[in-house]
């Protein structure tokens, strides 16, 4: 009953809520996480004769909250709905916090816990009162776009960023943002005869708006005023530049205009560390190379970097005591011969490896480059191969990813039939064949491209001397010129070679 008016919505016919799903029972009373409050005493006994507290904190529409004295010592716990004191009428409003927590609340706020201003609880609300409590919050849509014409055709000056409706429906708070003093007296006139309620005109800062409607920040998470950010202390730019920020007002504003109040966190830090630094203020040092002008600061490392007015681009670190000895020499009149001691001249040579490199024991990503050169390489016994025998078929050796071995793949020898002594190829023979055999003469010859051998080639005359020439003894004609032969005729040779 708590998300009544929850931004996640709620099922019309059920009535439970969309976004959160605690059915009625988180307390956030208008919208989930807006100051929510963890109470760590909670399950802590009191002392012996200490009365428990009878003060408790409900809150209301986003973040208004106030605190009620329970005079009627009804049993509250977080979440539950109550009817309180309002003037006029009754409000209604959800409980927060019980118990001891209560008092450190009240102390925080400095407000006295026997202060008789603290209004009081009447009773728990009942349907009806809750009732008319959800019509309340479905006006207050409509409610704020009408005051918002209303205060346009007058000309104020003014921007109406919320409404809320008290639990009775009698009375109906205006919250509003405008840079100066508005006379809005003819606006409540007007506003009065429309809505028929009771008007009540309250001026917030651009922070409480913030802290009213929520949004989600620059960092991604909810604003720190609508979840848990109640008290707004001054941000002012010098905060900026303490923690060495460009002084930019798109990247330092928040959603509500105002600087971020998280600069504001970790200044003190900042402050503590800058105590131990020179002042600089456009200040420069002097040396025999020539002037030096200020760059940065780095604060938690202690380094300052300067550059040489004719090397403006080269940063050189300097440290705090090493900057404080230049700035005593410089006004002793004395300029040093560099900015840089010699022994930090030894130290920026040096490039130390970093020790993180192989910690877990990581392999380098080029640990297959060795491996693949020597792959690469040729083999000397490659070069002096075999050649292969006949019948048998050679192929590219493959490259094993993974191990780059060279595997050559063998083809099976082909097969012959028992009765068949000549090769299907005339230009290759068989495995079979490769036996040394007894000549064979075949009147035709083996190359087609070689003609036939003379029949008298070896021959001998009737003298018994074998000529030189293989055509001596044929007739010879005189008219018929005798043919040169520049090369001796092809050696007799039965096995062609291989393929």
């Amino acid at each position: 009953m708590a998300c009544g008016s929850c931004s996640t919505g709620q099922d019309k016919n059920s009535g439970i809520p969309a976004g959160c799903n605690n059915n009625g029972s988180c307390g956030t009373g208008g919208g989930c996480n807006k100051l929510n409050v963890f109470d760590w005493l909670g399950n802590m006994r009191l002392p012996e004769g200490q009365a428990p507290c009878d003060v408790v904190e409900i809150r209301f529409k986003n973040s208004r909250k106030e605190f009620y004295r329970n005079i009627h010592n009804l049993t509250l716990n977080v979440g539950d709905i109550v009817a309180t004191e309002s003037s006029p009428g009754h409000d209604i409003g959800v409980v927060s916090i019980t118990g001891e927590l209560v008092r450190l609340q009240l102390k925080k706020k400095n407000i006295n816990y026997q202060s008789e201003e603290i209004k009081k609880v009447y009773r728990k609300a009942k349907q009806q009162d809750v009732d008319k409590w959800r019509e309340a919050q479905a006006l207050e849509v409509e409610t704020m776009f009408k005051a918002r014409t209303l205060a346009l055709k007058l000309g104020l000056q003014m921007k109406i960023s919320d409404v809320e409706y008290q639990g009775d429906k009698s009375k109906a708070i205006f919250y509003y943002t405008a840079d100066g003093r508005v006379d809005f007296r003819e606006l409540i006139k007007v506003m009065a005869d429309e809505f028929k309620v009771r008007i009540e005109m309250r001026q917030i800062g651009a922070r409480q708006e913030a802290a009213r409607l929520g949004a989600i920040g620059s960092c991604g998470r909810e604003l720190c005023c609508s979840t848990w950010l109640n008290d707004f202390r001054t941000v002012s730019t010098s905060a900026a530049r303490y923690q060495q920020l460009s002084l930019n007002p798109l990247k330092l504003a928040g959603q509500c205009g105002k600087l971020k109040c998280c600069l504001n966190y970790e200044l003190d830090s900042y402050q503590d560390a800058l105590k131990e630094f020179p002042e600089i203020d456009n200040r420069r040092l002097a040396t025999e190379k020539g002037f030096a002008f200020h760059q940065k600061t780095d604060i938690f490392k202690r380094i300052i970097w300067w550059s040489y007015t004719s090397e403006p681009d080269v940063f050189i670190p300097l440290s705090i005591a090493r900057t404080k000895e230049i700035f005593k020499l410089n006004a002793e009149g004395q300029k040093p011969a560099d900015l840089l001691e010699p022994k930090q001249f030894k130290e920026l040579e040096v490039v130390k490896q970093p020790d993180y490199e192989n910690v877990v024991g990581q392999d380098s990503l080029t640990r297959f480059d060795s491996l693949k050169k020597k792959n690469n390489k040729p083999k000397h016994h490659n070069n002096h191969r075999k050649p292969a025998r006949q019948g048998e078929a050679t192929q590219k050796p493959q490259v094993d990813g993974a191990q780059n071995k060279e595997r050559p793949i063998q083809q099976q020898k082909p097969q012959h039939k028992p009765n068949q002594n000549k090769p299907a190829n005339p230009n290759q023979a068989s495995a079979a064949d490769s036996a040394p055999k007894k000549p064979v003469h075949n009147h035709k010859p083996k190359n087609p491209n070689q003609g036939p051998k003379p029949q008298n080639a070896g021959a001998s005359d009737n003298t018994g001397n074998k000529p030189n020439n293989p055509n001596q003894n044929k007739p010879q004609n005189p008219n018929h010129k005798k043919p040169v032969h520049n090369h001796k005729p092809k050696p007799k040779n039965d096995n062609p070679p291989s393929a």
